[in-house]
């Protein structure tokens, strides 16, 4: 099977990432704090590290967002009825997104608080 060309490739990207933000209720969620973040770093004279140690976790808390709702859709497509073993491995993925939200939120208060109450 031959590659598509690279701007279809990319079309096809953006095409999931618009199907998550059409379908999916936490990456809707996860986008509003996404926007709040966009927000803050224009607001706020937030220096190039601190601007780029928050839109590095929001990206990464998006990523592993998208990463989980593929494995999840994957695990329904092989294993429609409910089973343990599938159980488990969404919620390791589920687990991982956890992970990457809380990290997100304590960068969040190292980098803002000396911005707000500094």
């Amino acid at each position: 099977m031959r590659k598509p060309p690279a701007h279809i490739s990319f079309l096809n990207a953006f095409r999931g990432v618009f199907l998550m933000i059409k379908t999916e209720r936490n990456f809707q969620i996860e986008l509003i704090a996404f926007f709040i973040n966009l927000f803050l770093i224009f607001y706020l004279p937030l220096s190039g590290t601190d601007t780029l140690l928050i839109l590095i976790v929001s990206f990464a808390v998006l990523s592993a967002e998208i990463f989980n709702t593929a494995i999840e859709k994957i695990c329904d497509l092989i294993q429609p009825d409910f089973d343990k073993r599938i159980g488990f491995i969404k919620d390791i993925a589920a687990g991982a997104v956890v992970l990457m939200a809380i990290l997100s939120v304590i960068v969040g208060i190292l980098v803002y608080w000396k911005y707000i109450f500094g």
